[in-house]
């Protein structure tokens, strides 16, 4: 990464390292400061809570102990039988068999589904062995399953975004859907620049779980008897495969309309972590852009102090306003113009929004481009450039899908 006027970058951090790595490590530093600025968020929250929770139980551990005349030591040694007795299951309220067939079933989808609630965990060694490799082989299997979803599930929100779009264009047009039909060629000249944007993608996947989620929390809420705000929690936590644990649905022994409400909470689950799986990784696209623009500006200011070093003033000496380069890059090169306002916004001045977009225009333009071949059932063009797009291969979930459409084509 070569400054412009033939100086080296190495007074910038990233200017020794490639495009691909320089991301790489900057996404890293940028996790670890979201990590620590995360941990003291839950600290300075849940901190005072646990030390009441802790207040709370050894004052009333004291009092039993004194009431009944029990021994502190034996009485320890009973809350540790019953927390293993815990991890095998039992519970004092009347629960669910865990390993019957319909509690295994329950676990097993848990597991391949990677949401791991851990409220039933194998106690044998026997169970644990046979786990390593049925999770192998199932976490993989499923995971691939998400990705021919989301796969799917673009090219449907692209074929709906696209027949959005011609009956814009017949409207503004004035003309009727019978001459439109006529003219095909038009039509498709018309529809040869346009592109869906992954933004419009993102919203519509983030409304869609957003449906989901109020939709099953009004069915935990009421079954289940959580809270509307704990429902929501716990949709979040599981259609995110965090899984935690601290509530789990459908652990009751007996219900009303049991077999129904089964089954709905499987069709919710499955939907809401498809749908939040499919969101996660549209979303790291747009982090990818923000992370490419904070390099690209880290690589202009660097490139602005070796200019004012090369053209520091003389005595005498007349100096150019602006030293600026343009790279005649085409989108269909994978490339754009430079923005005429990255020589103004070099100085620390406030990048408004207007500005970041066009900044991720490049990559953004692949990912548009490669929907609207999906819908439009256009087989991609292998010969065009990906290498250096910022996006380059599909990120996670979309590199099958960008694979599909370098190989094959869609007859519709």
């Amino acid at each position: 990464m070569a400054c412009r006027g033939g100086c080296c970058c190495c007074c910038c951090g990233f200017g020794h390292l490639n495009e691909d790595n320089g991301r790489f490590l900057l996404l890293a530093i940028l996790i670890v400061l979201y990590m620590l600025c995360g941990a003291a968020v839950f600290s300075a929250i849940e901190q005072p809570k646990e030390k009441e929770a802790k207040e709370r139980w050894q004052h009333k551990f004291d009092n039993f102990t004194q009431k009944y005349n029990l021994s502190k030591s034996d009485l320890h040694n009973f809350l540790r039988d019953y927390e293993e007795a815990n991890v095998a299951g039992i519970r004092v309220d009347t629960i669910r068999p865990r390993w019957d067939f319909t509690g295994a079933f329950y676990f097993v989808g848990t597991v391949v589904s990677t949401i791991g609630f851990g409220m039933t965990t194998p106690a044998t060694i026997t169970g644990k062995i046979f786990l390593i490799f049925y999770g192998l082989i199932g976490c993989a299997a499923t995971i691939l399953f998400f990705n021919l979803f989301l796969e799917r599930l673009i090219t449907v929100i692209a074929y709906v975004m696209k027949s959005f779009y011609e009956r814009q264009l017949r409207r503004k047009d004035g003309m009727p859907p019978e001459t439109r039909r006529g003219s095909g060629n038009s039509e498709a000249d018309s529809l040869a620049g346009w592109k869906p944007s992954v933004y419009y993608v993102m919203l519509i996947l983030c409304l869609a779980s957003i449906v989901i989620s109020c939709c099953a929390s009004a069915m935990f809420s009421l079954i289940e008897g959580w809270g509307y705000f704990d429902s929501l929690y716990f949709c979040f936590v599981a259609f995110s495969t965090i899984g935690f644990g601290d509530m789990v649905s459908s652990q009751k022994a007996k219900y009303e309309n049991q077999g129904l409400y089964r089954c709905g909470n499987f069709i919710f689950i499955f939907m809401g972590v498809c749908c939040i799986y499919s969101l996660f990784n549209v979303i790291s696209i747009v982090i990818k852009q923000c992370v490419n623009w904070i390099l690209k500006k880290m690589e202009c200011r660097c490139c602005q102090k070796c200019q004012r070093k090369i053209f520091r003033p003389k005595r005498n000496v007349v100096m150019p306003g602006n030293v600026r380069t343009r790279r005649n890059i085409s989108i269909e090169t994978d490339g754009v113009y430079e923005s005429e306002t990255d020589g103004r916004r070099m100085s620390g001045e406030m990048i408004s929004m207007k500005d970041f977009l066009a900044a991720n225009k490049v990559s953004l333009a692949i990912m548009q481009k490669q929907l609207s071949e999906t819908a439009n059932g256009c087989p991609r063009q292998i010969g065009t450039s990906s290498r250096h797009n910022g996006f380059s291969g599909g990120v996670g979930a979309l590199a099958i899908m960008n694979n599909r459409l370098a190989e094959t084509s869609v007859d519709r």
